[in-house]
């Protein structure tokens, strides 16, 4: 079973946050020499929970993926970048996670392997793609909007954008109580299934990849708290989303209305009526 790690790292002191920068750009020589991992990919984030492209130099995350939990396990004690990381950071927080459905590419690759089946219940969602530079300030136009709807969705318990560049190479991780609500809050009539629909049907794509995940167990707390434990509070599976109709399929026909019949006329005196 394929194991993929998310971790995501808080600092609270220039110091750190030097160090983090640091490992932005050398971690990455030391992460391929990690036994086991098959891909990795170091991660900033943008501002107000990561969807405002202003970077955020209080928090990172390094996304890998492993063969099996043990190989995780064992790979992100021995890491030299998350031990660095996690030395200078005041909070940390990793996800272990196994893709039950997977589509697209990363970086010229299928990095995700889907062995397992989707359950009912809570589950975890990544995507991620290249927007091309023409179209990128249109992406974001719609991404203040996206951001208050996820924020106000109670089934979504944790959310963050992150990048591989600013601007232009993004990637959204958010947990959800169930299938229902997060399906009919990408696809549906919202800000975001508008966004999409509009990305896909204009090509603002170079690249993208879209995956679905089953929650294994979690490490560390985010602030202060377990994302984990959110979802647990409320394990019933959401109401499935309403399905749209296709674009090409006509409203159904509806039976004329009857006609009513006129008001029978006061058999009484004329000054018993009452104009309106």
């Amino acid at each position: 079973m394929q194991v993929v790690t998310i971790s995501f790292f808080r600092y609270d002191n220039w110091a750190s946050r030097l160090e983090a920068l640091s490992q932005m750009a050398r971690g990455r020589f030391a992460l391929k020499s990690v036994p086991g991992l098959e891909f990795f990919k170091l991660l900033g984030t943008g501002s107000d929970e990561g969807f405002n492209p202003r970077p955020n130099v209080d928090v990172n995350a390094i996304l890998c993926v492993w063969p099996d939990m043990a190989t995780a396990k064992a790979g992100l004690k021995g890491s030299i970048t998350h031990r660095t990381l996690r030395d200078h950071s005041c909070e940390t927080y990793t996800i272990y996670l196994t893709p039950t459905s997977a589509r697209g590419m990363w970086s010229g690759v299928e990095p995700l392997q889907v062995t397992e089946k989707a359950e009912e219940g809570p589950l975890a969602v990544l995507t991620r793609a290249t927007v091309k530079l023409p179209v990128a300030l249109q992406f974001w136009k719609h991404v203040p909007q996206i951001q208050k709807e996820v924020a106000a969705d109670p089934t979504c318990v944790f959310h963050m954008g992150l990048a591989e560049v600013p601007w232009v190479q993004q990637v959204t991780f958010s947990l959800w109580q169930g299938t229902g609500t997060m399906a009919g809050f990408a696809h549906g009539q919202t800000p975001h299934g508008r966004a999409i629909r509009a990305a896909y049907g204009d090509h603002w794509f170079k690249e993208d990849l879209y995956a679905r995940f089953k929650i294994l167990e979690e490490e560390g707390t985010w602030e202060g708290g377990s994302p984990m434990a959110k979802l647990k509070s409320d394990s019933r599976p959401a109401a499935p989303a309403p399905a749209e109709p296709a674009a090409t399929e006509k409203p159904a026909a509806q039976a004329p209305a009857k006609p009513k019949k006129a008001p029978r006329k006061s058999r009484g005196s004329k000054k018993s009526k009452v104009s309106a």
